[in-house]
């Protein structure tokens, strides 16, 4: 059961942290001056808010909980001290405190969104890059050590931004496509523009993931599905290429065809057709996330 619930901590938190970075990341690469306002496009301060909130509930939830795990015991006057030592005395702990303070920035800078908006999603951006981050020191980048540590952290880092600018930007294509009517030039504009943004993605995924396999297997794929790391890591890969599938449709079809009918006026099949999609992609990608949560708890020695 303990399992069950590590696991369900952590993809929430994956979740969570990603949307807080990359709708504000989005906001920033996407639109422009006034279209940052909270409301004018995408309802930014309750989004961001609550999933600064939620971040930070999770959090106890989970270093509760692995503590909880750790310890064996379950009266809290017990379970105490082993929080206090876990969270002063350990990375993982440092780590969980730095998270803690990056959300409490994001959330400050969530109430700053009506009077600098830009400014706003700056802090919002940088504190759930920073608190993003921290989810390396729940992953098996931790159980390395000196040199190899560092860059193994370096690659977790960029690996969990570009995931989260990817989460973000779907989530925000879909809250804008949720509009009656939406606003076609904003639309179009923002698909064009994230066609540069969505490459750097798709590299930076391919590449840092195509590293981490080599730190936490090796330059080895020789009986990988006889274990269940390398079926569940199998198959998340499965996920993504229907990811980059749904991206290229969205790329070279939807997209183009979206600019067609918002210039003769009937764009109502187009926008569902990218709805639809969109949501797809979306649905695609927490299905990823939930796979990477229970990777993250599992041993990649093959069994």
């Amino acid at each position: 059961m303990s399992d069950s619930i590590n696991i369900a901590l952590r993809f929430a938190l994956y979740l969570d942290l990603m949307l807080l970075f990359g709708l504000a990341a989005f906001g920033l690469y996407g639109l422009r001056g006034q279209e940052r306002v909270s409301g004018v496009q995408l309802p930014f301060t309750p989004l961001l808010m609550s999933t600064a909130v939620l971040g930070g509930l999770l959090s106890v939830a989970a270093m509760t909980c692995m503590v909880w795990a750790m310890s064996g015991v379950s009266d809290w006057a017990e379970l105490w001290p082993h929080i206090e030592m876990m969270m002063f005395e350990t990375d993982v702990g440092l780590s969980w405190n730095l998270r803690i303070a990056a959300l409490v920035l994001a959330g400050f800078a969530v109430t700053l969104n009506r009077r600098w908006p830009t400014v706003s999603l700056w802090l919002v951006t940088l504190g759930g890059a920073v608190a993003l981050a921290t989810l390396a020191w729940a992953g098996h980048g931790a159980m390395d050590e000196g040199e190899r540590r560092n860059w193994h952290f370096i690659t977790d880092f960029l690996h969990l931004w570009a995931a989260g600018g990817w989460v973000g930007a779907l989530a925000a294509f879909a809250l804008l496509l949720r509009q009656t009517e939406p606003r076609l030039q904003v639309l179009a504009r923002t698909l064009t523009g994230f066609e540069t943004a969505g490459a750097v993605i798709v590299v930076i995924i391919s590449v840092t993931g195509v590293v981490n396999y080599l730190f936490i297997v090796g330059p080895s794929v020789e009986g990988l599905l006889d274990s269940t790391y390398g079926q569940l890591l199998t198959l998340k890969l499965l996920f993504f290429a229907a990811m980059l599938v749904f991206a290229a449709l969205n790329r070279f079809h939807l997209g183009p065809l979206l600019e067609q009918a918002r210039q003769t006026g009937e764009h109502g099949g187009a926008v569902n057709a990218l709805r639809r999609s969109m949501v797809l992609e979306f649905c695609v990608a927490v299905v990823i996330l939930g796979l990477v949560a229970w990777l993250g708890t599992l041993s990649p020695v093959m069994e």
